[in-house]
C-alpha cells in the first residue's frame, strides 16, 4: 500500500495540463469615441456616465418603483437567474470528476442445503460482507481541470449574461415609461386644442349668423375641430397598448400604469461624460460575457488535446468478509484489492483529430464574436452620443418654432376677429401650431430616449 501511495503521489507531481493558456486578445481601442463634443473630449478622465446608478439617472420616483418591480418580476430577469443556477450546478458536476468516487456496500448471504448423498452432506453457510470501494480517474493530463475551467467560464458568462438582461430591462422600462408620458402629453395637447377649436367654432357660428362670417368659414372651423378630435381616440389606443407593453416588462398582466413627472419635467443633463473607450471593455456586460465564452472555448481545446493521451484509472476495495457474522469485523476477516489501468487510444478513425479541429474552430468563432461585440459597442456609444447631442439641438429649435407658431396663431385669430385676416390664415396658423406642439412633444421624447440609449450603450443599468 505504501508503494502504491508513493506511485500515486509521483504521478500527481509529474502531471501536466495540455492545451493553450488563455491570453486576452489585443484590441484596437480608439482613444476617444467618435461623436464626442469638445467638452466631453477635454474631460475624458471624468467618471463615465455608464458608472452612474440607474436611480441617479432616472429620478422620477414612480419610474424608479417601476424599474424595481421589473428587476424583481420580469421574466427575462428570472430566466437569466435560472441559467446562472444551471451553470453553477454544471460546474459542480464537472468539478467532481477531478476527485475519487467512493461507494460503501454491505451484503449478507445465508444458505442451507440438505444431504444429497454421502459424498454431498448437508451444509449451512452464513456469509457477511462490508466493503468500501474507490475509483479514481487520474487527471494526469489536465482533462478534468480544463473541463472545470471551461465550466467556470460558462458560469461567468451566464452571470454577465444576467447583468446584460438587467441592463436591457432597466433601459426598456425607462424608454417605455417616457413613451407613455409623451403620449399623455400629446393627448393633453389634443384635448386642449379641441376645446379651443370648439370655442372658435361657436364664435364663427355667431359671426356667420350676424353676417360677419361666411358658411365657408364655418365649415373650415369644423374641419379644425374634427382634425383635433380624430387624434384623441388614436392616442388613447396607443396609451392603452403602451401600458400593456410596460405591464409585460413588469412581469404582470396588462393593466393601468401609475404616472409620475411629466415628460417635460424629467431631468436631462446638459452634458454626459462618456469616459475612456478602454473602460467599456470592463463595464459592458455583453463584452464580458463574450470574453467568458472565449475563455471557455479556449479551455475546450485542452480537453480535446488531452483525449490523445492515455487514461489512467485506479480502483480499490477494502472491507471485511466472514462466514460468521459475529466475527465479521475481526482483523482476520479483512479483505482488500487494488488495481490500476492505462488505456491509450490507438485507432479512432479520425475522431480525435476532428474533435481538436472542432474545438479550435469554436474558439475562433468565439474570438471573432468577442471582437465583433466590442466594435459594435463602440458604434452604439458613438451613435448614441451623436443622437443625444443632435436631438437636444433639434428640441431647442422645435421650441423656438412652437413659440413662433403660437404667436402666429394668436395674432391671426385677433386679426380675423377684427376683420384684418381671412379665416384661411386662421386655419393655417392653428394647424401649424397644433403640429408644432405635437412635434415638440416628440422631440422631448427623442431627447430622453437618446439619453437612455447612451446610458445603455455605456454599460449602465446593471449596477445594483
Amino acid at each position: 500500500m505504501k508503494k502504491l501511495a508513493l506511485l500515486i503521489a509521483a504521478l500527481l507531481l509529474a502531471g501536466c495540463t495540455v492545451g493553450p493558456k488563455y491570453q486576452r486578445p489585443a484590441i484596437d481601442t480608439p482613444s476617444a469615441y467618435r461623436g464626442e463634443s469638445a467638452a466631453q473630449s477635454s474631460n475624458a478622465s471624468a467618471e463615465s456616465f455608464g458608472n452612474e446608478k440607474w436611480w441617479d439617472v432616472f429620478q422620477d420616483p414612480v419610474l424608479q418603483q417601476l424599474i424595481r418591480t421589473a428587476l424583481q418580476q420580469n421574466y427575462d430577469v428570472r430566466i437569466a437567474a435560472a441559467r446562472v443556477l444551471q451553470a453553477q450546478a454544471e460546474l459542480g458536476i464537472t468539478r467532481a470528476n477531478q476527485f475519487p468516487m467512493a461507494g460503501a456496500g454491505a451484503q449478507a448471504f445465508s444458505e442451507r442445503n440438505p444431504k444429497i448423498s454421502s459424498a454431498f452432506p448437508a451444509y449451512e453457510a452464513n456469509v457477511g460482507e462490508v466493503d468500501l470501494s474507490v475509483i479514481w480517474n487520474l487527471d494526469f493530463w489536465g482533462k478534468y481541470r480544463k473541463e472545470t475551467e471551461a465550466a467556470r467560464a460558462q458560469l461567468l458568462a451566464s452571470q454577465w449574461g444576467q447583468r446584460a438582461v438587467l441592463n436591457t430591462v432597466v433601459s426598456s422600462v425607462a424608454s417605455s415609461y417616457f413613451q407613455l408620458r409623451e403620449l399623455d402629453l400629446a393627448l393633453e395637447i389634443s384635448k386642449s386644442t379641441l376645446a379651443s377649436r370648439q370655442d372658435s367654432l361657436r364664435l364663427t357660428n355667431v359671426l356667420a349668423k350676424n353676417g360677419s362670417a361666411s358658411m365657408l368659414d364655418v365649415r373650415q372651423s369644423e374641419e379644425l375641430v374634427y382634425s383635433a378630435a380624430e387624434t384623441i381616440p388614436d392616442l388613447e389606443r396607443q396609451i392603452a397598448q403602451q401600458e400593456n407593453a410596460l405591464s409585460i416588462l413588469l412581469g404582470e398582466n396588462p393593466g393601468d400604469i401609475p404616472r409620475g413627472r411629466a415628460i417635460t419635467e424629467q431631468p436631462n443633463p446638459a452634458s454626459v461624460p462618456a469616459g475612456l473607450p478602454s473602460e467599456l471593455l470592463q463595464r459592458r456586460p455583453d463584452i464580458r460575457e463574450a470574453e467568458a465564452n472565449l475563455i471557455a472555448a479556449n479551455a475546450e481545446i485542452g480537453v480535446a488535446r488531452a483525449a490523445y493521451f492515455p487514461s489512467i484509472s485506479l480502483t480499490g476495495t477494502a472491507g471485511f468478509e466472514s462466514y460468521a457474522l459475529t466475527k465479521l469485523f475481526n482483523a482476520s476477516s479483512g479483505l482488500w484489492n487494488t488495481a490500476g489501468s492505462l488505456t491509450q487510444p490507438v485507432f479512432e478513425a479520425g475522431a480525435l483529430h476532428a474533435g481538436m479541429r472542432l474545438a479550435q474552430a469554436q474558439e475562433e468563432e468565439m474570438l471573432l464574436t468577442y471582437k465583433q461585440t466590442i466594435i459594435g459597442a463602440f458604434q452604439q456609444v458613438s451613435d448614441s452620443l451623436v443622437a443625444y447631442q443632435k436631438d437636444r439641438e433639434f428640441r431647442e429649435q422645435q421650441e423656438l418654432l412652437t413659440n413662433s407658431a403660437h404667436d402666429a396663431d394668436r395674432l391671426s385669430n385677433t386679426l380675423y376677429q377684427h376683420g384684418g385676416a381671412s379665416y384661411l390664415q386662421v386655419l393655417t396658423s392653428e394647424t401649424n401650431y397644433f403640429a408644432a406642439e405635437l412635434n415638440l412633444a416628440q422631440a422631448q421624447l427623442d431627447e430622453r430616449l437618446s439619453l437612455v440609449q447612451l446610458y445603455n450603450a455605456l454599460g449602465g443599468g446593471w449596477q445594483q
